[in-house]
């Protein structure tokens, strides 16, 4: 009997075309002799969808066209419900089964999916899923909390300044006064909670730092400059598994076009290209990186213990800068939902993209069943216990909850 998958992919992110081409990259590699897949696109305005047009890139075209040809679907929020439904049509239409899903991989890039919001509904329904869990998505996709979180583990990253754009906005003096006194120029401005380079520019001074912020505030409430590294070069090291039991990746060495790698870079191979985008296979990159030994073991080992720390699980690429100028290594970020599934970093290393979604829904089963045996909660009502409940009015008790 096959496995039921369904592949979520789309929604409401700035990352949502890449979130397309790299659920299909992984739809179009798993073995259909062992799974059954159902594809759910999310809409840039939230809403879900399925059908067999999803499964070709072309029919993104004309998206009008395309949703008119799609099912719309929801999931329900009852635990052990692992139904996907059709939407009701009708004053009399019920809710219609359209696939009992044995397992969710989500291809959710960026916000509402990446940074544990999509992962959070489906704890849910009970449903088991690939990739992180809420919290250690949700830490690796804040960038200014997975900082907080290296520098407290050992881990190495560039000094940096945090702020909201509303203290921005009160205080931007102060702001910049610290930007200046703690990093000096030049700096890399970001927004908070992104990847895929979006809203990310570089300031050489006060005037360019006001237009940098402004670009990355446009995206994010939460803000981050960092201490630019001048004479840079970027790498990036994939892991798979569990916190407690995983793989690292061959090390990869993405070329860019400019001072930093761009969204073009990463997905349209440097510019603006015709043929449209394959993911993060676009980019143009060095595999095996050109390293030494004794620099890809310590890029392999940061990224294991990064991929420890923050509790993740499935695939995840870690992204590191090393300044060239003295050979630090700093991690820069985590993508907990890797574009591309970082297939072509685990092809290296001699794990087929096959294989690679093999283990992503074997390790969702194996976390499944792990849940399982831990208590969540009492059968035990405390209610019927003789003498009544401590707290608010309940049996004449006075006072709070104890």
């Amino acid at each position: 009997m096959k496995t039921s998958v369904g592949v979520f992919f789309g929604g409401r992110s700035v990352e949502h075309e890449i979130s397309v081409i790299s659920a299909l990259q992984a739809i179009h590699a798993f073995n259909r002799d062992k799974y059954d897949i159902t594809p759910v696109y999310i809409s840039k305005q939230g809403v879900w969808y399925t059908g067999d047009k999803l499964l070709e890139t072309e029919n993104y075209r004309d998206m009008a066209a395309l949703v008119r040809s799609l099912t719309p679907v929801f999931l329900k929020p009852h635990y052990g419900d692992h139904n996907l439904y059709r939407e009701k049509r009708g004053l009399f239409g019920g809710d219609r089964v359209v696939k009992k899903l044995d397992v969710i991989v989500p291809v959710l890039h960026g916000t509402n999916g990446e940074d544990g919001i999509f992962q959070g509904m489906i704890e849910m329904t009970g449903i088991p899923y690939a990739g992180c869990n809420p919290l250690s998505s949700a830490n690796g996709m804040d960038k200014i909390a997975m900082k907080m979180i290296m520098r407290e583990s050992g881990i190495p990253t560039v000094d940096y300044v945090w702020f909201t754009d509303k203290e921005w906005g009160m205080k931007r003096e102060e702001l910049v006064e610290r930007v200046e006194k703690r990093l000096g120029y030049p700096v890399i401005v970001k927004p908070g909670n992104l990847g895929s380079s979006v809203g990310i520019s570089r300031a050489v001074d006060r005037e360019s730092l006001l237009a940098a912020v402004a670009t990355a505030q446009r995206y994010s409430s939460r803000l981050l400059v960092e201490k630019m590294v001048e004479r840079l070069k970027e790498i990036n090291c994939s892991v798979l598994g569990n916190c407690d039991d995983h793989l690292t990746s061959v090390c990869e060495e993405p070329m860019r076009s400019g001072e930093i790698l761009s969204y073009e870079d990463k997905y349209l191979g440097g510019g603006k290209s015709r043929g449209g985008s394959k993911g993060m296979q676009s980019t143009r990159r060095r595999i095996p990186a050109e390293l030494g030994d004794e620099v890809t073991r310590t890029i392999q080992r940061y990224a294991s213990e990064t991929f420890r720390v923050l509790s993740c699980e499935g695939v995840a690429r870690i992204d590191f800068m090393i300044d060239e100028a003295d050979g630090a290594i700093y991690v820069n970020e985590i993508n907990a939902i890797p574009g591309s599934l970082s297939f072509y970093l685990w092809e290296a290393t001699g794990v087929k993209f096959g294989e690679l979604m093999d283990r992503l829904v074997a390790q969702a089963l194996r976390r499944s069943r792990e849940a399982g045996m831990k208590t969540v909660s009492y059968d035990q009502n405390i209610f019927n216990i003789k003498g009544g409940a401590k707290g608010g009015k309940f049996g004449g008790a006075k006072g709070g909850v104890k």
